[in-house]
C-alpha cells in the first residue's frame, strides 16, 4: 500500500460516524448529523425577489429568519411539488469566519445510520469539469450507496455571504 493510498484511507475513515440521510428523488444522501440542528416540515416561504432559483426564501424558525434552499434545484434536478414526505433540514454551514443557519428542501428523510470507516469509498473522478468537491464520499449500506455531502461545500463562499445578507 503507498503512502498517498494510506493517507486516503485514513482521511476516509476519519469520516466514520452518524449521519442523517435523506432522499432527492432516487438518490439516497446524508449529511453528518452534528451539523443538523433540526428537522420541521414545510412552511410558509417568504419569497426574496433577484436571488437564484434554488434559494426559495426565508422562513421564521422562533423569531429567528433563516434562508431555505432547494437542494433539489441546487444540485441542478428537476423542481418538484412539496409531498407530505418534504421536509426541511435546518443545518449549521461553516466556511472560513462565516457561520450561518440555514434549511435545505429535502424530498423525504430516511433514518440516522452509524456509518462505519470502512463502508466509505472516495468520490468518483468524474473529470475537471464536474464539481464534486462538496462530496465527502460514498457509503455503500446494506440498501443502497448514499453520498455524503459536505454541507459547508455545497454552496459558495459568495452564496453563503449572500444567504447571510438575505436572512
Amino acid at each position: 500500500m503507498t503512502a498517498q493510498h494510506a493517507e486516503k484511507t485514513d482521511n476516509l475513515s476519519a469520516l466514520a460516524g452518524k449521519y442523517l440521510t435523506f432522499n432527492l428523488g432516487e438518490e439516497g444522501y446524508g449529511l453528518e448529523i452534528l451539523k443538523v440542528q433540526e428537522i420541521i416540515g414545510i412552511q410558509t416561504i417568504t419569497k426574496i425577489p433577484r436571488t437564484p432559483a434554488y434559494v426559495k426564501g426565508v422562513i421564521n424558525l422562533r423569531g429567528k429568519v433563516i434562508p431555505v434552499v432547494d437542494l433539489r434545484l441546487k444540485f441542478g434536478m428537476e423542481e418538484r411539488e412539496f409531498t407530505r414526505e418534504t421536509c426541511i433540514i435546518v443545518v449549521q454551514v461553516t466556511r472560513n469566519d462565516t457561520s450561518l443557519v440555514m434549511g435545505i428542501i429535502v424530498d423525504e428523510v430516511s433514518e440516522v445510520l452509524d456509518i462505519s470507516g470502512d463502508q466509505i469509498e472516495a468520490a468518483p473522478t468524474l473529470g475537471t469539469s464536474v464539481d464534486t468537491h462538496f462530496i465527502m464520499g460514498m457509503a455503500k449500506t446494506e440498501s443502497a450507496v448514499k453520498i455524503l455531502l459536505d454541507i459547508d461545500r455545497v454552496l459558495s463562499m459568495e452564496e453563503i455571504a449572500a444567504l447571510n445578507n438575505a436572512g
